[in-house]
């Protein structure tokens, strides 16, 4: 009798991964406003009901979704930088988390990217919880000037982001880790020029 509902918590857990993988999947495809509660019901082969057992609104479980992905690759960029002492080896380890984050998860990709703008207003502002942050942590220790942070985050951002969006629509082809090298030494080479200044 004691063996229920420990099951039951486990197919609970189950279940909302499932609800969160599918859910990913088509508000990478179609949007949140354009993916309904009854398209990830089905896609998880749920009823509508049981999936509001785990998520209060589709809107909840789209922030939840953003927050905690994009949380968790600001906590990697943290420890790349924690790990790694030197900035070169830095950029490039996080270069290649990125990549490799987009050839083995496109849609979570594409999904915090397309979404962005919609969530980050409610990302706190520790590193470890906001890429942002993360990476002008990662360039203040490496003595990038104060008052140049943000432009050499944003522009080392741009460096990774752009050609993950080339490959999101078919310009660039192959898995984007192929290209950890060429990017890294672009955000090298943008970094290096802001520290100059």
């Amino acid at each position: 009798m004691s063996a229920a509902p420990a099951r039951r918590g486990r197919d609970g857990a189950d279940t909302r991964a499932r609800i969160e993988a599918v859910a990913l999947e088509l508000f990478a495809q179609k949007g949140v406003a354009g993916t309904s509660v009854r398209d990830i019901a089905l896609g998880v082969g749920v009823s509508e009901g049981a999936l509001y057992r785990h998520f209060p609104s589709k809107e909840k479980l789209a922030r939840e979704l953003f927050l905690t992905r994009y949380g968790a690759l600001a906590a990697e960029i943290c420890a790349i930088d924690a790990d790694e002492p030197e900035l070169p080896a830095k950029l490039r380890a996080m270069v290649g988390l990125a990549c490799g984050l987009f050839d083995a998860e496109p849609a979570l990709f594409a999904y915090l990217l397309i979404h962005q703008h919609e969530h980050l207003g409610r990302v706190p502002d520790a590193p470890e919880a906001n890429v942002v942050e993360a990476v002008a942590q990662m360039l203040r220790g490496a003595g990038v000037p104060p008052e140049r942070v943000t432009l050499a985050s944003a522009m080392a951002l741009g460096c990774v982001v752009q050609p993950a969006v080339f490959a999101l629509y078919g310009r660039i082809s192959g898995p984007l880790t192929a290209q950890v090298d060429a990017i890294a030494a672009a955000v090298m080479g943008v970094v290096e020029g802001l520290m100059d200044r």
